[in-house]
């Protein structure tokens, strides 16, 4: 947890370097005006939300009347933290699958219900940016519009294929990471294979007898229509919040741009996509290079974006790692077995 904390002054760098760049002053930032700034932030905490209330459901269709409602969303918004300080955005499942685990549930169905979270809102990010990506290539921008599509298409595809084989196919760690594992860790590093062995054996279990029953398949259609709700709120906040610039955008592009912006900022170059997903915006909207930093001056309002970052980046960090410590990661008693 530590380093998390110090990176997060790390992915400031890209925003001062936007700022001096461009010429971008706190006045420019502060004349957004308040009422656009807190909907910008209301919207992306609604996004927060949704993928909070999504899991609580999924854990409860898996484990009955299990732990309180709100305690399982707050536990989910609170594993975002480490989604935020994480390039690729990865990491929130280990939260959950740490957090079921400790509170009595067998490893295989935690990570199940992490799965069958992080999937469903893995493949409606994914349709949302090939859709943007698609629609830039359409529009002639066709540098943004490849990287888009690579690299959601590519993201997307992982998750999916892997999600479905496993009701076909039991995984295994690969005999070259298996073999230097051992080798190097010899009977500690051949115990934890053995384990991780025995835990993706279990889980492609609970696929094979979960994922095509009539419930699950409600399950994954419900949960995936939450998460499409919860992206497009976050990607109407840069509408909200371009419209304290004066830019107007409709509800629609904004979320093509955001959600471009997303997929671009799932390179595993910065943290939490810093600088990638700013650039990401602007490239999407004006047809541009998103690694040119040659971006010309009256476009697309650069304190409108840097508003944005901080509106749904850093007050989010700070509320997400507040619910991780005081949730996630407490002192956490299994239920008592009668």
């Amino acid at each position: 947890m530590n380093w998390r904390l110090v990176a997060i002054p790390v992915t400031l760098i890209p925003i001062f370097i936007i700022a001096i760049q461009f010429d971008i002053q706190i006045d420019d930032v502060l004349a957004i005006g308040i009422f656009p700034f807190v909907g910008a932030v209301i919207a992306m905490l609604i996004k927060l939300g949704l993928q909070g209330i999504k899991f609580a459901y999924i854990t409860r269709k898996y484990l009955g009347n299990f732990d309180s409602f709100l305690k399982l969303v707050g536990v989910r918004v609170g594993s975002e933290f480490i989604k935020f300080t994480t390039p690729m955005f990865v990491g929130a499942e280990f939260v959950v699958i740490y957090y079921l685990h400790k509170k009595g549930v067998n490893p295989a169905k935690s990570a199940w219900i992490a799965i069958m979270d992080i999937v469903t809102e893995v493949f409606a990010a994914g349709l949302l940016s090939i859709m943007a990506g698609i629609i830039a290539l359409l529009n002639g921008a066709y540098v943004v519009g490849a990287v888009i599509l690579a690299t959601s298409i590519i993201i997307t595809s992982l998750w999916m294929v892997m999600f479905f084989l496993s009701s076909k196919h039991t995984f295994q760690v690969p005999k070259i990471l298996e073999n230097l594992v051992k080798r190097f860790g010899k009977d500690k590093g051949e115990k934890a294979i053995d384990k991780t062995n025995l835990w993706m054996n279990e889980v492609c279990t609970m696929s094979r007898e979960n994922l095509k029953t009539p419930e699950s398949k409600k399950i994954f259609t419900i949960s995936f229509l939450f998460s499409v709700a919860s992206w497009s709120f976050y990607g109407i906040s840069f509408m909200i919040i371009a419209m304290g610039t004066g830019y107007v955008i409709s509800a629609f592009d904004s979320i093509m741009a955001v959600m471009g912006a997303n997929a671009i900022g799932n390179l595993p170059i910065t943290i939490g996509g810093s600088g990638l997903a700013e650039f990401g915006i602007v490239a999407y909207l004006n047809n541009l290079d998103p690694f040119a930093f040659e971006v010309p001056e009256g476009i697309v309002a650069w304190d409108a974006v840097i508003g944005w970052r901080i509106a749904t980046y850093y007050v989010p960090i700070v509320i997400t790692w507040l619910l991780l410590v005081k949730l996630a990661l407490s002192k956490i008693s299994k239920p008592s077995e009668s």
